[in-house]
Order: C-alpha cells, then structure tokens, then sequence
C-alpha cells in the first residue's frame, strides 16, 4: 500500500543553527536525541561552516539527523533557521542553539501546547550567565508585542511561520532581535504565543563569553549535559543552581560580563535621556559577534 508522503512526515522538525562550533555540537544533538517525544526530524544547518561540523553530524548515525550547509556565511542564525524552515517536514518547528541544551521533556510539553488556536510557544530557560544562574521569563511574565523569546525556548507553527514572510535579517527589524520581530508578526495573525512555564531548557549565552568563537570550550554543555541525564528529576536540578554562584564558564569571565552588561545599560540610559534613536538590533547582534570573537 502506498502512503502519502505527509502522513510519513514527523509532527516537529528541530532545526539547530550552527556556525564553526563543531565541538559542541554532540552535547546539543545529544539533548534532541534525549526526548521522551520521538516524533520529529532533525536538521542540523550550517551557516556556511568550513569546519568539522559535517563530520561530527554525519557520525551521529541516527536517520532522523540531517545536516544541511547553507552556501555562504550569512552572519546570524536567521539564514539556517530560515533553511530550516523551508525544508521543515513537519507541523511544527522547534530552535535549538548549537551550544544549549533541552531536558528530555521540551519537546513534549511543547506539542501539549498546541492546539487549533496557537502558532507559536515558548517553555522557560534557566540563563546560565557568568556569574549566576536565573530563569526566564520570571513568574507572572505575560506576553507583550514585541517581547523577546530565548530561540532555543521556542517551536512556531510551519505554515503560520511562512505565511508571515519567515525570520528576517536584522537590518529589517529595526529595534527587535530576530526573534522578537517573527513572534511580533505571528502574534498580529494569531495572538500571543502559549507559554508552558516548565523549565526546559539551558541556555548558555555566547554573547556574554568573550572570545568563545575562538577557543571553543565545551566543559559547560559538558557538566549540563551530565547533569540533566544523571538526576531523577531534572528541572528540580536547574530551579536548585538559580541564584548561586556560577564559575564554570573561566576565571575572570564573569567580571567582563558583568561590566558589558552595565555598560549597556548605561548606554541605553544616557541615549534614551538625550532623545538619541535606540540601537538597532542590527548594531547589537555586531557588537555581540565581535565581544565573542565571531568575524
């Protein structure tokens, strides 16, 4: 018997960005392959990498991985995860960030979210910033337009994704990430996104390591990793680390952090009071590829 190719299709693509950071990427593909929901394709795609990543995801022997090398560099992970959206098999498509980590339920707590009325949803995040771990959004957070949602959180609805035009290059969103300004354009179709407030995901925030791009660590997904496979109860285990102290990501990195984000914060302040236009997302994603050591 013949069966039509969309009822042999998976019900979620994960698409993971990536740029030369093949070292890291088992830990992340290791977290996909973890979940409880098994339904889904996986799409591993390269901004133009002229590294090793081909060969780590094509080692990874799992049928449901694929890795996709987009042609040329684009400079932010809005190429691959359009790509990935453009080959996406299924319904739904979910992000994941070369260097986070999902728990074993994201996925499934993600498809309990969706139903007839929504197009997008997000879960929680535990912010693994230098220094300190919170999460996010905090307690009682509702959506607004424009607010912005960690990618590796979110999963959109194909077709609603696609009907607004897909993710678009900074240098058209003006104020907001990426990110910010495809939920803004799917909310003005079909209402705000469904937030399951379930911690499932870590994210572990290149913009705020300097020069990851360079030496390329990976003892942070390492311990993550480890962690979230090695307890009973892995979200209990992220919630115990919010508000301790956190030194995993190098001696001195956490200082720097601290003072980029100060200085960002002041900066914002001085132009908001002297009627300066905002800065752009363009100019923000530049200053963070540069503070990571990304060209």
């Amino acid at each position: 018997m013949n069966v039509p190719p969309d009822l042999l299709a998976p019900h979620v693509t994960v698409v993971i960005p990536t740029y030369n950071y093949a070292e890291v990427l088992s830990y992340s593909i290791g977290s996909v392959l973890d979940q409880t929901f098994r339904d889904f394709e996986l799409l591993v795609v390269g901004d133009g990498c002229t590294d090793d990543s081909a060969r780590v995801v094509t080692a990874i022997g799992d049928p449901r991985v694929r890795w996709v090398n987009l042609p040329n560099n684009t400079g932010h992970q809005v190429g691959p995860n359009n790509e990935g959206l453009r080959r996406a098999r299924g319904t739904v498509v979910a992000y994941l960030g070369h260097d986070d980590l999902w728990l074993p339920n994201h996925l499934e707590l993600l498809m309990s979210a969706f139903d007839a009325e929504v197009a997008a949803a997000h879960t929680s995040v535990l912010q693994v910033h230098p220094g300190r771990c919170f999460t996010e959004p905090e307690p009682g957070w509702s959506y607004t337009r424009g607010a912005s949602v960690p990618p590796s959180s979110m999963a959109v609805r194909r077709r609603a994704a696609l009907e607004v035009g897909g993710w678009r290059d900074a240098r058209k969103t003006g104020r907001l990430a990426p990110e910010a300004d495809l939920l803004a354009r799917m909310f003005d179709i079909a209402g705000p996104p469904a937030w399951v407030p379930q911690l499932t995901c870590v994210k572990l925030e290149a913009s705020n390591r300097p020069n990851l791009y360079r030496t390329r660590p990976t003892h942070e997904q390492a311990y993550w990793l480890a962690l979230i496979r090695e307890v009973d109860d892995p979200e209990a285990a992220l919630r115990a680390h919010v508000g301790r102290p956190y030194d995993l990501a190098g001696d001195g990195v956490a200082p720097i952090a601290l003072h980029r984000r100060l200085w960002r914060s002041a900066h914002y302040r001085i132009r908001k009071r002297l009627g300066f236009t905002p800065i752009t997302a363009r100019t923000r994603i530049r200053r963070a590829q540069r503070f990571k050591g990304v060209r």
